[in-house]
């Protein structure tokens, strides 16, 4: 991590470190790149060139083109018959434009059901080890689980702002449901916990990486979180979810979105976990908490205070969020059991 908190001027070089022994990958699962474009013509070759020279080479692209107006699907489809031919598979799905966590899903159930499952986005520059990385970490645990990692930040241009925050607290259920730790991109599934997730759709508002990352943590599988940096992970406008490393305009932002659209979102994920539908069988910890929750949302202000009073582990990553968020539950938690 020595100087990544320095801005650099030039473009990250890629290396390749050489890629597994034939007769090892012969032996491990492969991996499944999940890649949903739309309108990412500006910076998608350079995504495409990462996953060429990824030192570990057992891997598989699945793409669709979600409804782009730009030449985002030409450039797959150059992709597909040149560079990447062989192992690069546009999936038939609806066609047009049905958002990020539905193109994902289609991508999911297109995917082999033995494969590791990595998501990709279309603006950002991998590291060569990300996927080495992901598998080194996730390859012997059992049962279902999730690697996510962080990431160097950048401008447009691929200059260097600085990494990514790294944790202050252990991955687990309670924050997750009022924070997402797993950037998208630096997600790698087993075959497990891609079962899981497969059949479930999220609720709405809610991304694929976030869905992933609660219903593993919710059903007791493990989460592993690499504080090494794998990606080059580019803030610009058009950036579906960014990362902003300064902690004020952290808040900043989560003042201006306001405690309305935050309860709103918390109380359609309490609703949807909890739902007699939902298909995969909660931890008894988790379900636990999800009453406590459910019957709080429903109480008044006294009995939310209480819940953060006995659930002193329901907070964000840093203190001055894990506050807001206390304040804005308590105040602003209420809501009708139909609502």
């Amino acid at each position: 991590m020595t100087g990544q908190n320095k801005a650099v001027s030039a473009s990250p070089r890629l290396y390749a470190v050489g890629g597994r022994d034939s007769k090892r990958a012969a032996l491990v699962p492969p991996i499944a790149i999940l890649l949903s474009v739309y309108n990412g013509e500006a910076y998608l070759n350079q995504q495409l060139d990462s996953f060429l020279v990824q030192s570990d080479d057992n891997w598989r692209l699945y793409w669709r083109d979600d409804g782009s107006q730009d030449a985002s699907r030409a450039i797959m489809l150059s992709f597909q018959e040149h560079r990447g031919q062989g192992r690069c598979i546009e999936v038939p799905a609806e066609p047009g434009n049905v958002g990020v966590a539905r193109s994902y899903a289609f991508l999911l159930d297109a995917a082999p059901h033995d494969a590791l499952i990595a998501f990709a986005d279309q603006d950002d520059v991998w590291v060569p080890q990300k996927l080495a990385w992901a598998r080194e970490k996730i390859e012997l645990l059992h049962g279902p689980a999730l690697y996510c990692a962080r990431q160097l930040l950048t401008d447009e241009t691929l200059t260097v702002l600085g990494p990514s925050l790294s944790l202050e607290r252990a991955p687990d259920f309670r924050s997750a449901l009022i924070q997402n730790l797993a950037t998208g991109h630096t997600v790698l599934l087993n075959a497990e916990a891609a079962t899981l997730i497969r059949p479930v759709p999220p609720p709405k508002g809610v991304l694929h990486d976030w869905w992933s990352y609660l219903l593993v943590l919710g059903t007791g599988g493990q989460v592993v979180f690499d504080e090494r940096c794998v990606s080059f992970y580019r803030q610009h406008p058009r950036n579906a979810v960014g990362v902003e490393r300064s902690r004020i305009i952290r808040g900043a932002r989560a003042l201006r979105r306001g405690p309305k659209v935050f309860m709103a979102l918390l109380a359609g994920l309490v609703d949807r976990l909890k739902a007699p539908d939902l298909g995969v069988e909660l931890s008894p910890e988790a379900r636990d908490f999800l009453a406590k929750l459910e019957e709080s949302l429903k109480g008044s202000c006294l009995s939310r205070l209480q819940l953060m009073l006995s659930e002193r582990e329901f907070t964000r990553q840093r203190t001055a969020e894990t506050w807001l968020f206390r304040l804005w539950f308590v105040i602003y938690g209420s809501r009708s059991p139909k609502s």
